[in-house]
């Protein structure tokens, strides 16, 4: 019965992970205090920052990733980071679709390396680390590829972090669950 009901949450973070993506590129251009023309919709995130909306699921996907690699491993985790690149790239809006991608692919790449490295000395630092890297690495691609500029990288990369940290606060769960 336990490992049924393992085999089902590891259907369902997996599907989860698999839909935070296609849903902050859908926050990025349909859901914010501001929209601006041909540009992404922004949230303040504090500090007098704003940031693409989007930046509520990102830091989120970052810290499942490495929870589905403690439960399902290695290999699933780059068959799962694939999957995402390609609904990311079906799904996202035309002008933030190669940005996206690329964005995802390369940010969950580094966070996946980060937490393989750390991971050896501690999971509670191979978790940090790999986000704080990973939401640096997502925000810096994907605001030059898709708006060419920088305008809100502080933002994006506060927004990330406080957002995974909002999830990291669940670490005891999380803990039960690797």
């Amino acid at each position: 019965m336990k490992n049924r009901m393992n085999k089902h949450i590891d259907v369902a973070l997996s599907l989860v992970f698999l839909s935070l993506i296609p849903m902050a590129n859908m926050l990025i251009s349909h859901v914010g205090t501001i929209c601006i023309p041909d540009g992404p919709c922004l949230i303040p995130v504090g500090f007098g920052l704003s940031a693409p909306s989007g930046v509520l699921l990102v830091g989120i996907s970052l810290l499942l990733r490495d929870i589905i690699q403690e439960r399902l491993g290695k290999n699933v985790t780059l068959a799962l980071i694939v999957m995402g690149c390609i609904s990311s790239f079906i799904l996202a809006d035309q002008h933030i679709a190669l940005a996206s991608v690329l964005a995802y692919g390369l940010s969950e790449l580094g966070d996946f390396g980060v937490y393989q490295r750390v991971r050896k000395h501690s999971l509670l630092a191979a978790m940090l680390l790999s986000g704080l890297f990973g939401s640096i690495v997502d925000s810096a691609v994907f605001l030059y590829i898709a708006f060419g500029n920088f305008d809100f990288i502080a933002g994006q990369v506060i927004g990330k972090l406080l957002m995974g940290l909002l999830a990291f606060a669940a670490f005891p769960f999380v803990r039960k669950l690797t």
